[in-house]
């Protein structure tokens, strides 16, 4: 079977990162969190009052990040490093949710981040998710999926991962920031969230996550043959 690139996009919330590290668990393929990426950046910049109007300052600091991914055995699972460290956890707080929407607005964040994803998948054989990996970074992806759900469910969702993490953060916070991080993704003027017009949507709001992720690795393996 050939290899393939899946591209999986969607609103934050849907289950876009535990789908496609469960896709590419199944086919063997090796999964790439762009939505990591952008928060890796969001923290350095945020640790270093990074001035987002100021374009030289932003181009300087970008230099200085080191964004690569291990696969930690103990845990089994893909983790993200910044600069030699670990920052998986402390990018999931709602600190770094709250900014990174705004820093994925920047051009230059953007360029850099595309440039790097796409280096990353010139072997094919990868799933990424993100919001616009089937419109800008892998347009000529064979398989885009487009992933959505009730915004209430997604809040839902979102809070429960934060509880576990010892973040406690009231329900309509959460929904706020959410809705706050659609107008922004969906609004920016460079490369915006939307369905690629040969994207499969799927809606999560009550599907069974075993059958979300069969469903795509059946799609998948249709386009292997």
């Amino acid at each position: 079977m050939k290899k393939i690139i899946i591209a999986i996009d969607g609103y934050s919330g849907c289950g876009k990162s535990t789908t496609a590290k469960a896709v590419a668990k199944g086919l063997q393929y090796t999964y790439l969190d762009s939505g990591a990426m952008y928060r890796a950046v969001t923290l350095y910049f945020l640790r270093n009052n990074t001035d987002l109007a100021n374009s030289e300052e932003i181009i300087n600091n970008l230099k200085d990040i080191k964004i690569t991914f291990h696969f930690n055995e103990a845990k089994g699972i893909q983790e993200i490093f910044m600069n030699g460290e670990n920052i998986e956890a402390e990018i999931r707080g709602m600190t770094v949710s709250s900014h990174v929407s705004e820093v994925s607005t920047v051009a230059d964040v953007r360029t850099a981040m595309v440039d790097i994803q796409q280096r990353m998948g010139n072997d094919k054989g990868i799933v990424m998710d993100g919001r616009d990996i089937g419109t800008v970074v892998f347009p000529e992806a064979e398989l885009k999926i487009f992933m959505t759900a009730d915004t209430t469910i997604r809040a839902e969702r979102r809070q429960k991962e934060l509880l576990e993490r010892g973040e406690r953060i009231s329900l309509d916070i959460v929904k706020e920031n959410l809705e706050s991080r659609d107008a922004i993704d969906s609004g920016r003027a460079v490369s915006p969230l939307k369905k690629a017009l040969d994207a499969i949507e799927i809606d999560t709001s009550y599907l069974e996550f075993k059958d979300q992720v069969s469903k795509i690795i059946e799609l998948a393996k249709e386009r292997m043959n």
